[in-house]
């Protein structure tokens, strides 16, 4: 499984990303949407964990055009929104611009790996 982390904050982009090769999760890592957007297109990954406030283009904006694209050609990239926005209200926010899941900030561990899990095995069945 090949992961994009979008996150702007350096200190939340190394927490994410040690976590991940902890997990043995090939992990790239962005810092605003334009970049996740142009990676995604350059790299592909099987799951996104997009915040929400970015410079340059937002996780929000970024997700529409990643399903914009992804409408023309075929696919399904899995986008998880990590954001500290944490109502109810933002969650469907998140989940109608396209997003899949959501986690709120600050990470919880466990949360964040039920959520690997739970989208390894909907990526690759056979690994559990």
């Amino acid at each position: 499984m090949r992961m994009l982390i979008v996150e702007d904050d350096a200190t939340m982009q190394h927490l994410m990303a040690t976590i991940m090769s902890r997990q043995g999760i090939s992990c790239a890592v962005v810092n605003d949407g334009q970049s996740a957007v142009e990676a995604w297109e350059r790299e592909g990954f099987d799951v996104i964990f997009m915040d929400i406030q970015m410079p340059v283009l937002d996780g929000l904006e970024a997700t529409r055009i990643i399903r914009r694209r992804e409408a023309g050609r075929g696919g399904h990239t899995i986008i998880i929104a990590t954001t500290a926005f944490a109502t109810d209200a933002d969650r469907e926010m998140c989940l109608k611009a396209g997003m899949d899941d959501y986690m709120s900030k600050p990470i919880d561990l466990e949360k964040l790996f039920a959520l690997v899990d739970k989208h390894r095995e909907l990526h690759n069945p056979s690994l559990h």
